[in-house]
């Protein structure tokens, strides 16, 4: 038995022939609902008549996702109950179909190049793997793809093979006729995400905020003509806070007049559309102008942190989701992206950030940059003992021993405590005066929970047990330096 390599450039599929070019099957689906959450999952909600006879029916189900979730089905139908289903992904494909082809006979169709002259042999699959062993005649034949024109006609297509993913479901019926059949099921594939351009006019404190959503379809299955609601929200998993919100960032109270999922706010697209697959879509959801805004300058510092540079402060750009003076909206997470005109008027882009989920009523406050002119420079500029009478010397107990009268007892213990000296100069090459935002974190460390501001050249705001906030004034080409001692335990 001889073995030799036979180049074939295409496998054509076709039953007993070459298939000829045809037309996209039209769409099985019926009436389709598609609610799409933050992390690549959707509830598809699919409405089909069916025709069923009295008894045990099979149906199929065409068009479903190619990432379905089989155990997720569930078939609404009058007078019907289900026994059965099985979901069908062996998908029809040159490879799937030449592995469904081991041990049959195939026919080899040549083509000379010269005289388009056609030659048919008939050839036994042997293998498939990592490339296809045939055997012709008493010869054992290996194809390759190397642009000859050799093509493989099948005599017909495998019973297992589908052209589109197919939900086969047995039903039992109490009775004969058409009905609607409601099947919902989840799948993953689908998913969306907010983002967010925003033109902010300096002269005028005001920004202009477009809303896009960007829908994303991974499967190989159009969702055709669909009533599209999107969740902000991942049921069943967990959500990260404050993501790229810079300090300043107040979560909102207002309710917003949108639709509630439990807990989630739901955004419905406006008119049915199309998710073709392996497609992404943006539709408009939030249009407002004319929103007051400004700018601020925001600067946080770790505990005991000290540069011999001094560093950038943040551009920071404020405004709110009020409905009163704000975007009077619920937004969900997603990238705000921050334009503003030059002196041609025309806008340019100056950074970007992440918002998490914001309620309405959120004063919002987005980190677009560092900025050039402004800086600051922390140094701790002493470290020294105090003397324990400076904070505290004496502890007074009342105790009971054995359900006895309760006594006051007063224990003296001397404590070594530490002043912390630190200095922030912050400088200003604007031609106009400036306020920085300045933020001290680290204060509530976990060996600690007790420190204290001793003096400070600038009254500060303490924002938690951990941070401390001071508005820095810095004059026009000039500086400022806010001093501040923390007394600590350690």
């Amino acid at each position: 038995m001889k073995m030799r390599v036979l180049a074939v450039s295409v496998l054509l599929l076709a039953p007993g022939a070459a298939l000829a070019q045809t037309a996209p099957q039209p769409s099985a689906q019926g009436d389709v609902s598609v609610t799409i959450y933050n992390n690549g999952q959707a509830l598809v909600q699919d409405t089909r008549r069916l025709t069923l006879a009295n008894g045990v029916n099979r149906q199929e189900f065409p068009d479903v996702s190619d990432r379905i979730r089989p155990e997720t089905v569930r078939l609404s139908v009058d007078g019907a109950s289900i026994l059965e289903q099985n979901f069908d992904y062996d998908l029809l494909s040159p490879s799937a179909l030449i592995q469904k082809a081991v041990g049959q006979t195939i026919t080899l169709v040549r083509t000379n190049p010269a005289t388009g002259a056609e030659t048919r042999e008939r050839a036994k699959v042997l293998a498939t793997n990592g490339g296809v062993v045939l055997q012709i005649g008493s010869n054992i034949e290996v194809l390759r793809d190397d642009g000859l024109p050799v093509r493989v006609v099948y005599d017909s297509l495998p019973p297992n093979l589908r052209a589109r993913p197919t939900l086969s479901i047995s039903l039992d019926a109490s009775g004969g006729g058409t009905r609607p059949a409601t099947l919902s099921y989840l799948t993953t594939g689908l998913g969306w995400n907010a983002d967010y351009v925003a033109l902010f006019d300096e002269a005028k404190s005001t920004i202009d905020v477009q809303g896009w959503v960007t829908l994303r379809n991974d499967n190989n299955v159009a969702f055709t003509n669909a009533d599209t609601v999107l969740v902000a929200g991942a049921p069943g998993q967990g959500r990260g806070g404050n993501a790229g919100m810079a300090p300043g960032t107040l979560p909102g109270t207002e309710n917003a007049r949108r639709a509630r999922l439990g807990d989630f706010y739901l955004y419905p697209v406006g008119h049915r559309i199309t998710i073709a697959p392996n497609q992404q879509k943006q539709v408009s959801f939030l249009s407002v102008g004319g929103v007051p805004a400004k700018k601020l300058y925001q600067y946080r510092n770790d505990w005991y942190g000290s540069s011999s540079d001094p560093v950038s402060a943040a551009t920071v750009l404020s405004f709110s989701s009020s409905k009163d003076g704000g975007l009077g909206d619920a937004l969900p997470a997603g990238t705000v992206r921050v334009y503003i005109r030059d002196a041609k008027g025309q806008p340019q882009f100056i950074g970007e950030n992440r918002i998490d989920h914001t309620p309405m009523g959120s004063t919002l406050a987005i980190r677009t940059g560092e900025a050039f002119d402004v800086k600051v420079k922390p140094a701790v500029d002493k470290r020294e003992k105090i003397n324990s009478g400076e904070w505290e010397r004496t502890e007074k107990f009342r105790i009971s021993i054995d359900g006895g009268k309760p006594t006051t007892v007063e224990r003296e213990d001397e404590v070594t405590y530490w002043r912390t000296t630190m200095s922030y100069t912050v400088t200003n090459a604007r031609p106009e005066p400036v306020t920085v935002d300045l933020v001290q974190a680290g204060l509530d460390r976990s060996y600690w929970h007790d420190t204290r501001v001793s003096s400070e050249s600038i009254k500060g705001e303490q924002r938690s047990l951990d941070e401390r906030l001071w508005h820095v004034t810095v004059p026009a080409n000039g500086s400022t330096v806010l001093t501040v001692a923390f007394d600590t335990r350690y």
